[in-house]
């Protein structure tokens, strides 16, 4: 309150008190302001010498620290596909819901049989007639059929051989004037007849020895559509969606269930333009997703030899073993590895401290600790790298706690980086 007052108004003060009143204020006032003065005249107060304090240090130092593009993506399953009736029918059973574990072959679902069993009867006879016309036994997988051993074509070989012979008789007999002209015609016509006989016998055995192969044929597509009545899981698979009911009615193509196989994973991520270059098959890649602190462990796969016009995006896959945590639709940051040995100056996480965003470390120098402000990289293990603001060789506190710069500082160890 007192320090308050202004000189003009000691003044006036002492002018309007007069006398010794006037002089009794005006020395109670001086006093008052003294120790004001001399604080004002003094500045600042002098610093308190600070006592050196023991710590640890570590040297920053260059070391090999894999490089790697920090990109985003997605899990898909390996294999995903909707099943689907292959044949018309009733819809007998289906044996798998959400979430069941199917293996290859296994039974998912069956169509009613029994329209199929009595079709693969039917062609079944119809085939045994068609081998019975053609000479061959009503049962048996053999078709072949032996066109002269027919009874058709001996028949119209015999008649052909007969015309022959009749044929070259009378050539003989009117050769030596024996028998007319109007004889030589009779047989010449015969023997036309009988070949032009021999022929369609042939064309015709030709036609039912094709007929049979068609039965055959028949049959076979038959035992087929009573086998397709089943439907059977493709692969090793977890059903993601059940999306048909016993006692529908289904047709061709109904769909009845999708499959997805999840183990490995396939992990797609999308590469920017700039660092498209330097990813290729084979590279390593640890990936994490949302709400976990595991990390997992895959490699570069497929890489596609185009980037995505609209997005100038390089698509890349990955195979991701199976984990409790992960799934298909999940969202995960990978990190792929495009150098194993690139050079980095590194010093101990210990030595970086953060304030509001600010990071720094004390630098050891003539004894003292000399604050720092940093630019920090890549972080492995117990290591960061420092992109700025210390040299290799550097002299680093670890743990600063509450240090000072300008701080006097005793080294107790040169602890090494990790």
């Amino acid at each position: 309150m007192r320090r308050s007052i202004s000189r003009d108004t000691v003044w006036r003060g002492t002018i309007v008190a007069g006398g010794e009143l006037g002089r009794a204020v005006l020395l109670a006032l001086v006093i008052c302001f003294a120790p004001s003065c001399r604080e004002s005249n003094s500045g600042k107060p002098a610093k308190e010498a600070l006592a050196a304090k023991s710590v640890q240090t570590a040297r920053a130092e260059l070391r090999p620290m894999d490089r790697t593009v920090i990109v985003t993506g997605s899990f898909h399953a390996r294999e995903q596909s909707t099943l689907s009736v292959k044949v018309p029918g009733r819809l007998e059973k289906i044996t798998v819901d959400i979430g069941s574990v199917v293996r290859k072959g296994d039974e998912l679902a069956r169509i009613d049989r029994t329209d199929y069993e009595l079709r693969v009867r039917q062609a079944e006879a119809v085939l045994a007639q068609a081998r019975a016309v053609v000479g061959l036994p009503l049962e048996g997988d053999d078709d072949k059929v032996d066109v002269e051993k027919t009874g058709t074509i001996r028949q119209a070989q015999a008649v052909l051989e007969e015309a022959t012979k009749n044929r070259e008789r009378v050539k003989q007999l009117r050769a030596d004037k024996i028998a007319a002209q109007s004889e030589l015609d009779t047989v010449e016509a015969a023997y036309a007849v009988a070949l032009s006989r021999y022929q369609d016998a042939l064309e015709e055995i030709r036609g039912r020895a094709a007929l049979v192969l068609q039965r055959r044929a028949e049959l076979n597509l038959s035992r087929k559509q009573l086998t397709d009545t089943v439907t059977t899981a493709p692969f090793d698979a977890i059903v993601h969606q059940r999306l048909a009911h016993p006692g529908e009615y289904v047709q061709t193509g109904t769909p009845l269930a999708v499959l997805a196989a999840v183990n490995p994973l396939r992990l797609r991520l999308e590469i920017p333009e700039r660092e498209s270059t330097q990813v290729r098959p084979g590279q390593s890649v640890r990936v994490t997703v949302g709400g976990s602190t595991n990390v997992h462990s895959a490699t570069i796969a497929r890489v596609s030899p185009v980037l995505v016009e609209t997005s100038r995006m390089l698509l890349v896959e990955a195979d991701v073993p199976a984990a409790p945590e992960l799934r298909p639709g999940l969202f995960a940051q990978a990190e792929i590895v495009v150098n194993e040995n690139d050079a980095a100056l590194c010093v101990p996480d210990g030595a970086i401290t953060s304030f509001v965003g600010i990071e720094k470390v004390f630098v050891v120098k003539d004894g003292k600790a000399s604050e720092k402000n940093v630019r920090t990289g890549r972080r492995r293990g117990k290591s960061v790298e420092v992109l700025s603001g210390v040299a290799a060789g550097d002299v680093v506190v670890l743990n600063p706690g509450r240090l000072r710069s300008e701080q006097p500082v005793i080294e107790e160890a040169n602890a090494a980086a990790r």
